[in-house]
């Protein structure tokens, strides 16, 4: 199972990198109490066996102009895997949808967008999203104030 062959310094460099992932390799070697060389290998045998996907900067939304967040609870009329896949197709390529998740429940995706206002979120609702091939129904919430928005996992 992935996590069990981690040691506490491989958890502490992964806590670290999530946290801030533009350290350098000298700084997250002081941190973890190693030196760089073998820093840099941990971090290049983490990277290779899939634990550390990739780095990404963290945007301000709002800043960019995509003000409006919403999460869309998508139903499908068909579940059959064919149907489920081309769903996620297709949100894949719709520039608003941030997340796609498949769910089990009442509802078959949930889908985390940001638009630039409501006026393009509605476009985008009514125009893409609602007439899909497939969709059955889609019911919206408009994020009012986000009280927490952390990346990643925990690493302990």
């Amino acid at each position: 199972m992935p996590g069990q062959r981690l040691d506490s310094i491989d958890r502490r460099i992964l806590a670290l990198l999530q946290a801030e992932g533009r350290m350098t390799n000298v700084e997250l070697a002081r941190r973890v109490g190693i030196s760089p060389p073998p820093c840099l290998r941990r971090v290049r045998a983490l990277e290779e066996a899939g634990y550390i996907r990739g780095y990404h900067a963290d945007l301000d939304p709002e800043r960019l102009g995509f003000g409006v967040r919403v999460f869309a609870s998508v139903r499908l009329k068909s579940q059959a895997e064919a149907d489920l896949r081309a769903f996620e197709t297709l949100a894949q390529g719709w520039p608003y949808v941030r997340e796609c998740h498949m769910l089990n429940g009442e509802v078959d995706f949930i889908l985390k967008c940001a638009a630039p206002d409501l006026g393009a979120f509605q476009r985008f609702l009514t125009e893409s999203l609602t007439p899909a091939p497939n969709v059955a129904s889609v019911k919206t919430s408009l994020v009012i104030r986000s009280g927490k928005d952390e990346p990643g996992v925990p690493v302990d």
